[in-house]
């Protein structure tokens, strides 16, 4: 019996295209029909099933299907046989798509980016190679070169030595003790000004924010403290990092499983979090600190939680000074902890994620989990003078963090 036609595995990319193109329903018609195919094979569904739903034959859809196990998504795009032969030959294509690639500035243009109108003349005035070609045409061939027209992006690789050992540790804890992982950092500076926001008004009739403003009330910073497990956040605001203070929020962290057994908190390489203090400290108290490598913030996960706090408590407001600013803060902590599955806060988080990594929603699977190396783990143990697993008092059920936040909250002052 032979084997069923079916579509090849989707990649991320191919996967996010192919629902773009469905669900907005415009353009090529044939191409919207081709996509559906396409998606519906990935699904599971068999080809009899698939020309039922487009109203087609079911040689038509092993074609389709055949065709993008081939090409890709350039199958979608339709063939049209006839014309006249083009009068760009394959040199001069390739010549066309390398000047595209060139920034203008080294080819002696007076401007930094391409328009197609400005290629067109370039190539037709060039001085040792003149190419006559029109502006769709051009288009065209940027087109089937996946050439398009893009904004600039920043990069920024860590120079961390460690990064993957501490990449490797951090998603080891996340996934295997998850109840007893913490995560800790500094939110701010908090400034007393008016701050730009969005929100329903009426309509032409958007509310008003003062343009003048006098700062006249300092900074504060926002150190939270964030159970990972527990799916629950708290911090209070403080004048200054120092290392008092990440010591206050690590105790405040070590409360929250009182049994002793050992815990993991992530936080920063900030010199404020790494002080001998602070390290005799969690050596004492079975507090392993996780740090993050150097610029890699993003793994650390109440960087996400940071995204709701600067949405619903800073943006469109004018807070007159800080403790009303900190009454607000905590009343969104209260309302968060108590709806820390609610749709709004999970799309800010996830906008907050895309932000701080530009990361791709993993939609048609995910790699498998990196297991560290054992001597790696052994030497950050020793390292941190954290106790194995094996050697460490059992854990109970863990207990909720708000206990421990609200001592934490009454024993500090409210502006630090």
């Amino acid at each position: 019996m032979a084997d069923l036609v079916r579509v090849r595995r989707l990649s991320d990319q191919e996967g996010q295209q192919l629902l773009r193109i469905t669900r907005r329903g415009t353009g090529s018609a044939i191409r919207l029909r081709r996509a559906m195919v396409v998606l519906a094979s990935a699904g599971g569904n068999t080809v009899p099933a698939i020309a039922r739903l487009v109203q087609a034959d079911e040689d038509t859809i092993r074609q389709v299907i055949h065709r993008f196990n081939e090409m890709g998504m350039a199958s979608l795009d339709p063939q049209w046989a006839g014309g006249r032969p083009s009068q760009i030959s394959p040199d001069e294509e390739q010549f066309i798509v390398e000047t595209a690639n060139t920034r203008p500035e080294k080819l002696g243009r007076p401007f930094t980016r391409w328009s197609i109108r400005k290629l067109a003349d370039h190539l037709r005035l060039h001085t040792t190679r003149r190419i006559r070609i029109g502006r769709e045409r051009l288009r065209q061939f940027l087109h089937r070169h996946q050439i398009s027209f893009q904004r600039t992006k920043t990069w920024k690789e860590s120079t961390d030595p460690q990064r993957d050992a501490k990449l490797a540790r951090i998603e080891y804890v996340s996934s295997q003790f998850p109840q007893r992982v913490f995560a800790f950092d500094e939110f701010g500076p908090l400034v007393i000004r008016p701050q730009s926001g969005a929100g329903w008004a009426p309509a032409g009739h958007p509310h008003r924010l003062p343009a003048n403003y006098h700062k006249l009330h300092g900074v504060r910073q926002f150190h939270g403290c964030y159970s990972v497990g527990d799916d629950q956040l708290w911090g209070v605001v403080r004048r200054r990092k120092s290392a008092a203070n990440t010591l206050a929020a690590l105790k405040s962290i070590r409360a929250a499983r009182p049994e002793g057994a050992p815990i993991y908190v992530i936080l920063d390489n900030l010199s404020a979090h790494k002080g001998l203090k602070i390290r005799r400290w969690a050596a004492r108290n079975k507090v392993e600190l996780c740090f993050t490598p150097t610029y890699a913030s993003w793994a650390n996960p109440i960087e996400a939680q940071f995204g709701p706090l600067r949405t619903f408590v800073i943006a469109g407001s004018d807070h007159p000074n800080h403790p009303a600013l900190t009454r607000k803060l905590q009343a969104y902590l209260r309302w968060r902890n108590a709806n820390a599955r609610h749709p709004d806060i999970l799309a800010a988080q996830r906008r907050e994620r895309a932000r701080i990594r530009s990361e791709r929603q993993r939609r048609w699977g995910q790699p498998p989990l990196a297991q560290p190396d054992p001597n790696t783990a052994k030497r950050w143990r020793l390292r941190h003078c954290v106790l194995p697993e094996h050697q460490a008092s059992p854990a109970g059920r863990p207990t909720s963090p708000s206990a421990s936040s609200s001592r934490f909250l009454a024993s500090c002052n409210r502006t630090g």
